[in-house]
């Protein structure tokens, strides 16, 4: 049995896969809804279980990706090869194994990070190019980083066939420490010394935005953010990673905008809600600045960061943007008002704006059910009150340490 019929026969007993692969889901009316495909609570990730439509296909509204249940199995597993997949299928399925490979190395051996790194290694620097003017026009002036680059003609497969678009590419990396090597900054064409690839084989994955050809703007597109290899809970990272202070938050524009207005901050762009909330911070990482969406979701994700912060005994502070985005604020306020709302979030001990003292409640609520140790001088801040005295650190007195 191929792997198209294994999706198929996943699809007839979708609901099933479902309950085993994302227990924390559950089904409302023909879908079974979760936070995303690694299984976190939420209601971004939508999986058919029924027609119309074919059981079994799933869409996350939030990073923008789909697929079937194979792909979801995959993933679960930590995006091993497709043949492993199906071993794990058939075994769900109680089907017979697969029969043995005539002969070792002949089995699907089809790598996503591999696949992205070949990727990668495609595309130019993003000085000079459509990428650029995509983002200035966002306002955001900082993005030579060596995190970021271009593809001039990218496929983009959708229902409606394949087309060539530009895009912006973006470099995913497990670790602070681990930035682009030298043999991701050479071009196409170019020879590469073996030692180099071995020594700085960091990239995990890259997350793609296909572009207007005619426009700064992003493609029209169905799904112009899709993301190859392994993203979930880890990130793009812009700036010197031997600060101690990381600044976290979702989109590429999102932190570009927040380093534009503080350009000596170090961020980490998480990718989506769901990343955000499943991001571990690097070793050697003091304070940690969650860098929030202004909705449900990227609170929840903050939330989830800032008590694993917690257990870890780093200092965390959670900002949130004054509109819907970080961005928007960049293009509405300029990057003086930005600025003066982020940067003394960057500063152990800083002076931070105001919250709303209903959300100060119910974030010290949540944070003393985790029951976890919080560190001294963790402090949050909303940003849709610039204007407030300063807020003092949280209490001392926390849950005893579990």
């Amino acid at each position: 049995m191929n792997a198209t019929r294994i999706a198929k026969a996943l699809g007839e007993r979708a609901e099933e896969v479902c309950r085993a692969y994302l227990p924390h889901g559950r089904r409302q009316g023909r879908y079974w809804t979760a936070g995303d495909i690694s299984g976190a609570r939420g209601r971004s990730l939508f999986v058919r279980l029924a027609p119309p439509g074919v059981p079994g296909k799933w869409t996350d509204s939030a990073e923008g990706t789909h697929g079937d249940l194979l792909d979801l199995i995959r993933h679960r597993m930590g995006g091993v090869p497709l043949g492993h997949a199906m071993a794990e299928a058939r075994a769900f399925l109680a089907l017979p194994a697969a029969p043995a490979a005539p002969a070792a190395g002949l089995a699907d051996a089809y790598d996503p990070c591999e696949a992205a790194r070949r990727l990668w290694r495609r595309c130019r620097a993003i000085d000079g190019t459509h990428a650029e003017e995509y983002l200035k026009a966002r306002a955001i002036h900082r993005c030579r980083f060596p995190a970021l680059r271009f593809h001039p003609s990218l496929f983009y497969r959708d229902g409606g066939g394949v087309r060539r678009l530009p895009a912006l590419v973006a470099a995913v990396t497990a670790d602070a420490g681990e930035h682009p090597g030298p043999e991701d900054r050479s071009g196409p064409g170019e020879c590469l010394d073996p030692g180099e690839r071995r020594t700085h084989g960091a990239i995990v994955g890259v997350h793609r935005t296909w572009l207007d050809p005619r426009h700064p703007a992003k493609a029209d597109v169905s799904f112009p953010r899709k993301a190859l290899g392994r993203v979930h809970g880890h990130a793009v990272r812009f700036g010197d990673t031997s600060t101690g202070t990381l600044l976290v938050g979702e989109g590429i524009e999102t932190m570009l905008s927040i380093v534009t207005a503080v350009p000596t901050v170090t961020a980490a762009a998480a990718l989506s809600a769901g990343g955000l909330g499943a991001f571990t911070p690097p070793t050697g990482i003091a304070r940690i600045v969650v860098a929030c969406d202004n909705d449900e979701a990227g609170e929840r994700a903050a939330l989830r960061l800032r008590r694993r912060c917690f257990a870890l005994r780093i200092e965390c502070a959670v900002v949130v943007s004054q509109t819907s985005d970080f961005n928007e604020d960049l293009v509405i306020f300029g990057p003086h008002a930005l600025a003066a709302r982020i940067a003394p979030l960057v500063c152990t001990g800083g002076t931070v704006p105001a919250g709303n003292k209903e959300t100060e409640e119910a974030v010290r609520d949540e944070m003393e059910a985790s029951s976890v140790v919080s560190p001294n001088s963790v402090t949050r801040a909303r940003t849709s009150n610039p204007a407030g005295p300063p807020v003092a650190p949280l209490p001392a007195a926390w849950p005893k340490e579990l």
